[in-house]
């Protein structure tokens, strides 16, 4: 995800419409996003089915206004499937500011095949996008973008006890981690039940993007 003027790299996968509030409900995560505070848009991930075979739908949208004029929209939609903690297929669509992007991947025996921006590629092994929903992740050392289909190196620190806010702007104790390797580090918080609660990362000119849990 890019945020105008500046153009860098946010994370990996983020259509719903417009700023309101979405309920979650049981396999959900519905979050309210904000940039530097103000509400920008939202971002829904809805998980269905076993552990052993689970799918997981990412819809995101954001809108940058200032003075009523639209400087800035972001849309993403992307379908993981999963075999345990190991994707076995995703289809991913962005819209980045009208740069229209999308990506493919599907297992192939022992490998999995990735197709984006006219090149494919094979990866070996069990692999995993940026699921933030799965607190797998945090043992990982590779996380393939969903946006650019890159397979991203990554070192994830454990940061100890720290407070977190909801969209309602109270605040919580929850375990912080912090994933460096990406343009941009990115922070997150899992409550005591080890369940995603929150993220922040800086986009363009130093501006700071929040995910905060409806």
């Amino acid at each position: 995800m890019t945020l105008a003027p500046a153009r860098c790299l946010l994370f990996p996968w983020l259509l719903l419409a417009g700023t309101g509030t979405v309920q979650a409900g049981p396999g959900q995560w519905a979050f309210r996003v904000f940039l530097d505070d103000k509400p920008i848009g939202t971002h829904l991930f809805t998980l269905q089915g076993p552990e052993a075979q689970r799918e997981l739908r990412s819809e995101a949208s954001f809108t940058v206004k200032v003075l009523g004029l639209t400087l800035y929209r972001y849309e993403h939609l992307a379908l993981e499937r999963w075999q345990g903690d190991c994707l076995v297929s995703l289809e991913a669509r962005t819209n980045d500011d009208g740069v229209r992007k999308t990506v493919q991947a599907w297992v192939e025996g022992s490998t999995l095949t990735v197709v984006a921006g006219g090149t494919r590629n094979q990866l070996g092994g069990c692999v995993t996008t940026f699921a933030y929903w799965n607190p797998a992740i945090l043992a990982a050392d590779r996380l393939l973008n969903a946006q650019t289909g890159r397979l991203e190196k990554v070192r994830i620190e454990s940061q100890g006890r720290d407070w977190v806010l909801n969209a309602q702007g109270q605040a919580s104790q929850a375990s912080r981690y912090r994933i460096v390797g990406p343009e941009e580090p990115i922070t997150l918080w899992y409550d005591e039940a080890n369940r995603w609660v929150g993220l922040e990362s800086q986009v363009g000119s130093g501006r700071r993007l929040t995910y905060r849990l409806d």
